[in-house]
């Protein structure tokens, strides 16, 4: 395995007939389609313990807490139907090792169903194992069904709550931010019966289901931080979706999640209309139009990538005679007098780097030095101020980083002398962001070099890896809004960085100009059936205006695979990207390098 391989995975149409097997709904006076406006008359209503929710966009059932029918009103089209209520408990409890304990009937449980006002009801549920309540509304604005899930027992260790939804049509196509976007069928081996965590793998708050045309679409708006997490199908339903609202750790002690609403609405058309709404609510929760005003004008302008560039100058000489040096982004990650990943955070120049970028940028290149955000080498003198804040991993309370040692990871050392004695193996741990004094020791030796090599770009690496953890909280801040706060101080360092990062999702878009993406589950060597997870740029959609992707690894179009590669970066809608060891590669280039650089002109 390569160890930049093991740094990620450590890192811790139906006919209408279909309604025949739902109860009738009962009748909703003024909620109407006309095609062009809607009436924002909505209710629900509960006749024998089933909830009838009728808004101006949808019609749905749901009965003890699962959702059996959803219906658009516009196209009449029904999305969820089929559901055996008896095998599919609305809510679950979570526990650690994906351990799920079910909230329902099974063994001497009850669920009562009980209408709080015209818009508003709630699902009651009292089991063997644990007790929950499941809060249903409607948002007439909006035609939204909003349902808010929660749960609790007297055995300690709660990870999170999860609403299920069952019955989804099995020719709608899961569309979700996994990997900067996938579009695929709920039983395509990719993604069925697995577990992505927000933000680090499910990198924005929302999941649409798509048919040829139209579908519908479960999304949260929140803006808190939550830690949440999307879990699609199951061994034998490929058709479920699992909704978990986590709690912060430490979990070790806790007895109950919940507090998070899920919103479900229907479309006319294709994926983009939902993910536009989700983007002008995104926008707005983080105030993101004054974000996008402090860009530097030149990102835009920027249409071609090297990763991993080498710092030899004759590189610089073959792209200059290509391209136009102002359009062109370099990623350096060998610069420093230190060797690749040792010594973080000592930042100090090479003279072979200071020739190399002093004439990049003479040139008028766009040149980003390869820095961390949350890793560090433990023998660095810093990690004094900072070892009482490591990543701590949630469910069993250990060491969070990494060691690379003659081909193979060894893990964090636990050690504390162990720690400190082998900076030969690479160990690095991960320091939480929200730490005010990591962010003050990066920000001023990230300034330094800066200022010594005269950048106004950086690189910061493992910007993706802010989750739950055992110690969420510090400063009363988590992972994830930490690594925005240290993003944002990255970039307004000095007279102001171009911030590049580690993948990309909806919090670390907000600070940073570019970000390297990952492939799916290929960081280095591309799985069986990458190429179907292509021509879906959602993250793009989303964050367009903010920050711009540029491809990872193994993009020098030596063979098929790495021609895949480069390919499926642009269906991302990356930036045409190549990594190359040698001017020759640009000189001579073979024809998928060549293609980028056509691209990069055109």
């Amino acid at each position: 395995m390569d160890r930049r391989d093991f740094l990620k995975v450590a890192g811790s149409s139906v006919a209408l007939s279909g309604m025949a097997s739902t109860p009738a709904a009962p009748s909703s006076a003024g909620a109407s389609w006309n095609g062009t406006s809607r009436s924002l008359e909505a209710s629900i209503q509960v006749r024998d313990g089933i909830l009838y929710i009728d808004t101006p966009t949808q019609t749905a059932v749901m009965e003890k807490g699962v959702l059996t029918s959803l219906t658009s009103k516009q196209t009449g089209a029904v999305f969820i139907q089929g559901v055996d209520v008896a095998s599919c408990p609305a809510l679950q409890l979570v526990y650690r090792g994906g351990e799920t304990v079910s909230v329902d009937e099974s063994k001497f449980g009850t669920i009562q169903t009980q209408a709080l006002s015209r818009h508003r009801a709630e699902v009651v549920f009292h089991s063997w194992d644990a007790d929950g309540v499941l809060s249903v509304s409607v948002e007439p604005e909006t035609g939204d069904i909003l349902v808010e899930p929660a749960a609790y027992s007297s055995r300690s260790g709660v990870l999170a709550c999860r609403w299920n939804l069952a019955g989804v049509r099995s020719d709608l196509k899961l569309v979700a931010p996994f990997f900067q976007g996938v579009k695929l069928p709920l039983d395509d081996s990719l993604i069925r019966d697995t577990h992505w965590e927000w933000p680090f793998s499910w990198e924005a708050g929302l999941a649409i289901l798509q048919a040829d045309q139209g579908g519908f679409w479960v999304h949260t708006q929140d803006h808190r931080y939550r830690y949440k997490a999307l879990h699609v199908g199951t061994a034998k339903d490929a058709r479920r979706l699992g909704f978990d609202t986590q709690a912060y750790g430490p979990i070790d002690d806790n007895l109950s999640a919940g507090g998070l609403t899920w919103r479900i609405n229907v479309f006319a058309k294709d994926w983009h209309e939902p993910a536009e709404q989700y983007r002008r609510w995104l926008w707005q929760a983080y105030d993101l139009p004054v974000e996008q005003a402090r860009r530097a004008p030149w990102v835009r302008d920027v249409r071609f990538a090297v990763s991993w560039c080498p710092t030899d100058e004759a590189v610089l000489d073959a792209l200059a005679k290509e391209l136009d040096p102002k359009t062109v982004l370099l990623h350096i990650p060998n610069w420093r007098t230190d060797a690749y990943d040792e010594n973080y955070p000592a930042y100090v120049a090479s003279d072979k780097a200071k020739t190399f970028m002093g004439k990049g940028r003479a040139l008028g290149f766009h040149m980003m030095p390869h820095f961390n955000s949350i890793d560090m080498d433990p023998s660095h003198p810093a990690y004094a101020y900072v070892r009482d804040f490591q990543y701590r991993g949630i469910e069993r309370s250990d060491l969070r980083g990494w060691s690379w040692y003659q081909g193979r990871g060894l893990g964090v050392p636990e050690s504390n002398a162990a720690r400190l004695a082998n900076r030969d193996k690479k160990v690095m741990i991960k320091v939480h962001p929200g730490l005010s004094m990591w962010r003050s020791i990066l920000g001023r030796a990230i300034l330094d070099a800066a200022r010594e090599v005269a950048t106004d770009a950086a690189f910061i690496d493992v910007t993706l890896v802010s989750h739950n953890l055992h110690n969420c909280f510090v400063e009363a801040t988590t992972p994830t809004e930490g690594m925005g706060k240290l993003i944002h101080h990255v970039a307004t360092l000095g007279q102001g960085l171009a911030v590049g990062g580690e993948g990309l999702n909806e919090i670390t878009m907000q600070g940073q100009s570019f970000a390297q993406a990952h492939l799916f589950k290929s960081w280095h060597q591309s799985i069986e059936g990458l190429e179907r997870t292509g021509g879906c740029d959602l993250n793009a959609s989303l964050f367009e205006g903010l920050c711009r992707t540029f491809g990872y690894a193994n993009l020098g179009g030596r063979n098929a695979d790495q021609e895949l590669r480069m390919k499926m970066h642009l269906e991302h809608g990356a930036i045409p990207t190549v990594t190359i060891s040698s001017a020759r590669e640009i000189l001579a280039p073979n024809a998928a390098v060549r293609q980028m650089l056509d691209r990069a002109k055109g």
